[in-house]
């Protein structure tokens, strides 16, 4: 009988991000989560004869969110300079997943048109003892330089 063995399910904290911004690399230390959405746009199909409504994929979004430690930033001088000179650097970014106890190995996606769309620019919380912020972004194409493998027990 052929089912996953815990072992490769993967630890969500091994792994990491990098950022290149400007062509300079910065490691996400701070990151707490980050998550690569994909939407399909659709439209509606109607032929007559039938009563049933398709859907056709007409386009995709690519978006993404991170959460992250306040005190990084990289994001909000990319903001500043927007505001001051109208030009908004893209950057790319590089996720790596890494769990060296499961057979599946590593996947690494980059992202390559990195835009931000919301962040924080400064906060204050009397309720809590360590700030954190999520910024979100869009992207216009990826590509994985590493994909996961099978697991081993599923051959």
């Amino acid at each position: 009988m052929a089912y996953l063995l815990e072992r490769d399910a993967l630890n969500g904290k091994e792994g990491r991000a990098i950022c290149t911004i400007n062509g300079r690399q910065v490691e996400m230390f701070g990151m707490k989560k980050v998550q690569l959405d994909y939407s399909l746009e659709e439209s509606d199909f109607k032929v007559v004869g039938t009563r049933l409504v398709q859907k056709k994929t007409t386009g995709i979004s690519l978006t993404g969110s991170m959460d992250i430690y306040y005190g990084t930033p990289d994001f909000r001088n990319l903001i500043q300079n927007y505001i001051k000179t109208g030009s908004l650097p893209y950057f790319t970014m590089q996720v790596t997943n890494d769990d060296p106890a499961s057979s599946v190995g590593i996947q690494t996606i980059v992202l390559y048109n990195v835009k931000l769309q919301s962040g924080v620019l400064a906060m204050l919380d009397a309720d809590s003892d360590v700030l954190s912020e999520s910024v979100s972004f869009s992207f216009t194409s990826f590509e994985y330089l590493d994909e996961f493998g099978r697991p081993i027990q599923l051959g």
